[in-house]
């Protein structure tokens, strides 16, 4: 009989901290139930799990200490912060026995009076809307995605919050995008004008593309740019099925002009340093034979610059074929250079030029 009335007092101490604990011991809670949503084998079995730990998740997010805690023993959670401190995304997957992914996200933002933070939760219906909708959304019009990156954009006296993110999308294609999070009254709202693309201005900006590769997006603090692999067609026949488009190894580039992000295409991408201007190596001594220290600088060296190294002279990448056409005479060069560049050319695909010809049909 004693030990019948034990356990039922630790079954009630147990539910007391589930329901009112400290954020640490609700975590480890939170942490059992995502472990136990992540082995569910069906659909039917994530759907319950899902929804407890949904559940519990969204009592906790509603604690003060919430807004900063870490939650780093929810290891499949995506917790992100914006630079400024004020605004949070919690956000996580629950990939499907068909491979689709359904998408879950909080986003936690302080009151206007800054004593608490409100919790807004983003309603996946993205088999309600269009696949790639351009409009200014709602919270509960929500297309489904994982948020990795929060930027901070001043316009006017409201701060935009531009946010990189990937969608699983479907079974030939995935999808990286560039989408704006705002505070709009006791509510958040996605999509604003400020991305400009040519002649054309976009709410937000999809990158569709085949599921065989990866595609490079993210933000450059040193530059101030969101930096990207430009994608073109395998071929000129796949030209229009994005499921077909891959990086071309060259790169484009969102600057921040004013309030906007402006597309800068063909940029230049230069590897992201550790914030030192120069690192020590070792080299060997071809005199001694021992090796020795030295200085060098870590920041790109253009080869066009006459204090350069290699002496400033002009640098032009060419391909073989290209020297073979050298090796003609200047006739038959000059010739070639009036000729109309290939229509076909896979480089001249582009998913920019695609939006601007679209704008040009409309005029």
């Amino acid at each position: 009989m004693k030990t019948f009335a034990a356990i039922i007092i630790i079954l009630i101490q147990f539910n007391s901290i589930g329901q009112n604990g400290s954020i640490v011991q609700r975590e480890d809670s939170l942490a059992v139930l995502l472990n136990d949503l992540r082995a569910a084998t069906n659909n039917q079995e994530k759907e319950v799990k899902n929804k407890r730990f949904q559940q519990e998740l969204e009592k906790t997010l509603a604690l003060p200490e919430a807004y900063s805690y870490s939650f780093s023993k929810l290891k499949t959670l995506g917790v992100i912060d914006s630079p400024d401190g004020l605004l949070r995304i919690v956000n996580w997957n629950v990939e499907q026995d068909d491979l689709s992914h359904k998408y879950y996200c909080y986003v936690l933002y302080p009151e206007k009076r800054g004593s608490s933070h409100n919790v807004v939760q983003l309603q996946d219906i993205s088999f309600g809307i269009p696949t790639q909708p351009t409009e200014i959304l709602s919270a509960d019009q929500w297309y489904g995605a994982l948020y990795y990156k929060i930027i901070p954009l001043k316009k006017g006296s409201r701060t935009l919050y531009t946010v990189l993110a990937w969608d699983y999308f479907s079974d030939l294609s995935q999808i990286k995008l560039i989408d704006v999070m705002y505070v709009s009254g006791n509510t958040i709202k996605l999509g604003n004008p400020v991305f400009k693309v040519g002649k054309e201005t976009l709410n937000r900006v999809y990158f569709e593309h085949s599921k065989k590769t990866s595609m490079y997006l993210n933000y450059e603090p040193d530059r101030k740019r969101i930096m990207m692999d430009h994608l073109s067609p395998e071929s000129p026949s796949m030209k229009n099925f994005k499921a077909f488009y891959v990086p071309d190894l060259s790169y484009d580039a969102f600057m921040i002009e004013g309030n906007r992000w402006v597309l800068h295409e063909d940029v230049i991408g230069v590897n992201q340093g550790n914030g030192e201007k120069k690192q020590v190596v070792y080299v060997k001594n071809e005199k001694t034979g021992e090796l020795e220290e030295k200085v060098i600088k870590t920041t790109w060296q253009n080869p066009e610059d006459p204090g350069a190294p290699a002496g400033g002279t002009e640098h032009v990448a060419v391909t073989p074929d290209e020297l073979d056409k050298n090796s003609k005479n200047d006739k038959s060069t000059k010739e070639s250079r009036k000729q109309k560049k290939d229509k076909r050319d896979p480089s001249e695909l582009s998913i920019f030029k695609d939006l601007k010809k679209k704008k040009s049909k409309r005029n």
